[in-house]
Order: structure tokens, then sequence, then C-alpha cells
């Protein structure tokens, strides 16, 4: 049921947008990777062990998994970024467009990856509770969930309200702001030298470690580590940067 969608909602066409990737072209790629790095360290997978990499974006976690030796599977609703990643594509290396929210292979992956606040996206909390359902199905028994996410904690007090980003001849003007239930950022493209102006905006519901707890436990996952941040810290409400949950059936 790839191809089967809810309602369009912001992602579809901001994920697409080739000024997504040109805004985050900075992110801190040798951090991202680090963190990778440490955290295959401490669940130490056995060899082979199949991944399911949840919301893969262009795949380029998935290809370092896939480099370590073990069998990954990239899934991603998006289009433009699945095409991409399927030019990586090698024995133990696979890419899918797939809505998150529909069952994917049950009972298949002995791993699932949810990286850099890749959930949280979707309207409703059953969507997100259908999300969690895929990734449990997904899972043999006994099977490990690592979901990445912000702290909200930490995101609402440290939360810039204006900022200026150039890249190039595109301005981004990004304005951010919160209430009760989420984080918004919108982000003002100006490309005078394509004569585009849009805006988009992201919208990421305020998920903290009560919720995610409530929500795995319903889908028969119980939290096992909760971590801080990309140095696997301990996690502190107030002061970690990240909430990094992982989870086993």
């Amino acid at each position: 049921m790839a191809d089967v969608l809810y309602q369009k909602e912001w992602f579809d066409e901001w994920f697409s947008s080739p000024y997504y990737e040109q805004l985050y072209a900075s992110r801190n790629i040798a951090e991202a990777d680090a963190f990778l790095q440490r955290l295959i360290h401490f669940l130490q997978p056995p060899p082979g062990s199949r991944m399911l990499d949840v919301a893969c974006g262009k795949g380029r976690y998935s290809q370092v998994l896939a480099e370590m030796g073990f069998q990954v599977t990239g899934i991603d609703l998006s289009r433009p970024f699945i095409a991409a990643a399927k030019k990586q594509e090698k024995k133990n290396l696979h890419f899918l467009v797939h809505d998150m929210r529909y069952p994917f292979r049950e009972n298949y992956f002995d791993y699932a990856f949810n990286f850099f606040t890749s959930f949280g996206y979707f309207q409703t909390i059953e969507e997100h509770y259908d999300a969690l359902k895929t990734i449990a199905l997904s899972l043999l028994d006994k099977g490990i969930f690592v979901i990445d996410y912000l702290n909200v904690p930490y995101a609402s007090d440290q939360l810039k309200a204006k900022e200026v980003k150039t890249s190039g001849q595109v301005n981004f003007q990004i304005t951010r702001w919160q209430d009760p239930a989420f984080f918004y950022k919108q982000v003002e493209v100006d490309d005078r030298q394509n004569c585009y102006h849009h805006r988009f905006t992201e919208k990421v519901l305020k998920f903290t470690l009560p919720d995610f707890r409530q929500m795995l436990a319903w889908h028969k996952m119980y939290i096992r580590f909760v971590f801080g941040d990309y140095n696997l810290d301990p996690y502190n409400e107030t002061n970690s940067p990240r909430l990094i949950l992982i989870a086993s059936k």
C-alpha cells in the first residue's frame, strides 16, 4: 500500500523541494556519522542482521549500515529521496517508497531505526500510533527499535524565534514558534535568480519521554535505554538536546 497516502501534508511538498536540502546542507555530517558508529558499537548487532531505516531520506545512514555488513532496507515517503537513494543500491542495501503509517514486512527485521527527528510530523496522534505499529510489526520477537527525537523541554527553552540564512543566491527567512502541542518552523524561500518565492511550514509534535513510553508499550515495545545526546550520555530532561530511546519487543 505504499502508494496509498493520507491527505496531503506539509512534508510531502517540503521534503521533495530542492530548497530543503539547500537549507540543511550545513548539518554536522561528521557528528551524525560518529553517533551511528557509537550506536552500533553499543548495540552490538550480530553480523548480517536485518535492519529497517524508517524515513531514510536519501539513505546516507542506510549506506553506512550496509557498509558495516548488515542487510539494510530504507523506506521513505519522498519519491525524489528514494530515487536518489536507489543509485546506491547493492546486494545488501535496498530502498522503497513507503508511508510508515502502513504495514511493511511483518516479523522480518532484527533492528529498526528512526533517525534525527523523522517522527512527529503527522496531524493526529492516531497516525503516529499507526507508524509505531508498522515498526513493531516489522520486528522479530526481541527486535530492537531506536528512535532519535528532539528533547521537548530543551527545545522549548532554546527556541530561536528569528533567523536568516543565505545559501548561494537563495535567502531563507526562518520563523519559529510553539503551542502546547507543536513546534513550528516557517521557512520563507527567496530565490531571486530563479524568481521563486514560497513559504513552507514545518510542524513537529511535542512528544516527551512519558508519551513515547505509553505509545511504545501500547505496541508491546518497552524502553530499555534512554540517552540525551549523540555521545550517548545519560538523558537529562532539562539539559539534554536529544531524546534517544532504545526499545525492544
